[in-house]
């Protein structure tokens, strides 16, 4: 494992990232406590030491068994957690992004983790309601307080984001160091606006869903009653099979399994992209880590980016053209940092 800057800061995390959105079984689809600590300590020896959870996981049983798991070693993890989701039914002040919300739910996570401060903390997503401002001052007086070092940013749309961290440098308030997006293969929408202003503003990637719920494995490619299956999870059936079989013609080129090679094309990315492993068992987790091993060649990253290729839309697709007669014409110096050059 080799490890990354976060973002603008100055901490290191390691090159792949644990969702540990699977430890507990509250929700219906996560492990137990031993299961879990499996993960957990499969993910340490392999050298991570970059975990992210959220108070809603497994209605906080995710932090609560990452507590635990923690406890001998707490100064070597970088913990990210979040907040937005609710935790306690009918209670309308309990979610959302409010300042009031934020202050219960920062108290609440680090009781459960059973710490005194987070390294990561997460605005899980927008809520539509609150200002940007009390969000972003509420965040810095985290940071101020000691409670929060590093704050970030989940489903929040680009224009939010940016607005954001201008107010904060305006305010010499602490900005967002990092973004959270789902990002894979099937699903691309987030490089016409999301990925670029990431790149822009210097902001690490902690992508999720990066095997497509499931799609990219191949699975499905063998399942006869894959139509319904795959449309329950989102992915248009004709597409996502035909992606999941690329992926697969790839995997036996290079000698991986389809889940390694759709995890390094995520990490082929440009940017500081840092994928996010959700693992429900210790086998799957060392095999989702095999992707550290996996090198995709330019042809196979070029049939991969075609299998799954969308359109840049509006305004993107109109002025693409005015800028590649640019680029034949114009010697540009800035050309590395300029987003889309």
């Amino acid at each position: 494992m080799r490890y990354r800057l976060l973002g603008r800061s100055g901490v290191r995390v390691s090159e792949l990232a644990l969702g540990a959105m699977t430890f507990g079984t509250e929700t219906g689809f996560g492990v137990d406590k031993d299961e879990s600590r499996a993960v957990y300590d499969a993910f340490r020896e392999a050298g991570g030491n970059f975990i992210d959870t959220a108070n809603v996981y497994a209605a906080g049983t995710s932090e609560t068994f990452l507590g635990e798991f923690m406890a001998q070693e707490r100064e070597r993890i970088v913990l990210a957690t979040k907040y937005t989701g609710g935790m306690r039914s009918r209670d309308v002040n309990a979610v959302g992004n409010s300042r009031k919300n934020m202050m219960d739910s920062i108290h609440a996570s680090l009781k459960r983790l059973n710490t005194d401060y987070i390294d990561l903390y997460w605005v899980h997503a927008r809520d539509y309601l609150t200002p940007i401002e009390e969000v972003m001052r509420g965040l810095d007086d985290l940071v101020s307080q000691g409670k929060v070092l590093y704050v970030g940013v989940s489903d929040t749309p680009a224009w939010v984001v940016s607005q954001a961290n201008t107010l904060a440098e305006l305010r010499g308030w602490t900005s967002f160091v990092g973004l959270q997006i789902r990002y894979s293969l099937v699903d691309r929408t987030v490089e016409r606006e999301l990925l670029p202003m990431a790149r822009a503003l210097d902001l690490a990637v902690t992508p999720w869903g990066v095997v497509g719920s499931g799609i990219l494995t191949g699975k499905y490619n063998k399942d006869p009653d894959t139509e319904g299956r795959v449309q329950m999870r989102g992915g248009a059936t004709e597409r996502g099979l035909a992606i999941a079989q690329e992926v697969i013609a790839v995997a036996e080129e290079v000698d991986a399994t389809p889940s390694q090679v759709a995890i390094a094309w995520v990490r082929a990315g440009e940017g500081n992209i840092i994928p996010l492993l959700g693992a429900r068992t210790r086998d799957q987790l060392v095999e989702n880590l095999g992707a550290l091993e996996v090198q995709l060649g330019d042809d196979q990253l070029n049939r991969l980016n075609e299998a799954s290729a969308i359109s840049s839309g509006f305004p993107h697709d109109m002025l693409q053209p005015q800028v590649e007669a640019l680029k034949r014409r114009i010697d540009n110096h800035r050309a590395a940092t300029t987003p889309e050059w």
